[in-house]
């Protein structure tokens, strides 16, 4: 079997066997072709606020985005060649100044096509997360994300696409249809170390039924990509393209180097 075929086959079974899910904001972020090496530790810090967003509960008890912050730090570990596995411990401070940890996620990356350093290809994998978080962050506790990886690069550009499916595992609201998210990445190389570019992100509906374009959050970044003494950055300004989008996200990720 060919590795396309193969993460197609894993894709139909998701599809097949497990009932969609909302999440809470934590990582706001485009998977590229990034894997630690067998054995080698990772440690990023995602943080991202929402000084202009949506200030109604989608359900009773829910923390809004409006004036709140997430931080999350995610440990990775290389596990084999092409294999990675992953731990959120996201937290999160409401506009009232309330902070909590809001649960915990761990992902499992697969990443078996990528251009060798320094050398221009096409990407392909895919990462698959299951989460447990408190009922304020997440309707559904349980829930279940495959995201597919694919893209290409070279010395100037940067493109990826990632297609993600989401479903919610707990009691009274699993359903059979997964729901469906996208998120792009394009960057352009403009100094050593330093790309610009943008990044969208689109909740489109469920896989049976793609929402009007008017009912699809939309969300626009300008981002900046730098490696700076080791550090790597990932900081962006985002704004809301749809009504179902809060209006103004501002993120950042840091690698942290050991």
């Amino acid at each position: 079997m060919t590795m396309t075929r193969a993460l197609c086959a894993a894709l139909l079974s998701a599809l097949l066997a497990m009932p969609a899910h909302a999440d809470l904001s934590d990582e706001i972020q485009v998977y590229t072709d990034d894997i630690n090496d067998p054995g080698q530790f990772g440690l990023e810090l995602h943080v991202n606020t929402t000084p202009k967003g949506r200030s109604t509960p989608d359900y009773p008890g829910e923390v809004v985005p409006h004036h709140g912050w997430r931080f999350t730090p995610e440990f990775s570990y290389g596990l084999a060649p092409h294999w990675e596995a992953g731990l959120y411990l996201p937290a999160s401070r409401d506009a009232s100044g309330n902070t909590q940890l809001a649960g915990a996620k761990v992902r499992l990356k697969w990443l078996p096509e990528k251009p060798a350093e320094g050398e221009a290809g096409w990407f392909l994998g895919a990462n698959g997360e299951l989460s447990r978080l408190k009922k304020r962050f997440s309707e559904s506790r349980t829930s279940a994300e495959l995201r597919l990886m694919v893209g290409w690069r070279n010395a100037d550009w940067l493109l990826a696409v990632n297609p993600v499916l989401g479903w919610n595992l707990s009691d009274g609201l699993r359903s059979g249809t997964a729901d469906l998210s996208l998120g792009t990445k394009l960057a352009r190389t403009v100094a050593k170390d330093v790309a610009v570019g943008f990044e969208v992100y689109a909740d489109l509906g469920t896989t049976r039924r793609i929402l009007p374009a008017n009912e699809q959050g939309h969300t626009l970044y300008a981002a900046v990509d730098a490696r700076v003494g080791g550090w790597d950055l990932n900081v962006g300004v985002g704004r809301g393209l749809t009504k179902s989008a809060d209006d103004l996200t501002l993120k950042a990720i840091v690698g942290i180097p050991f």
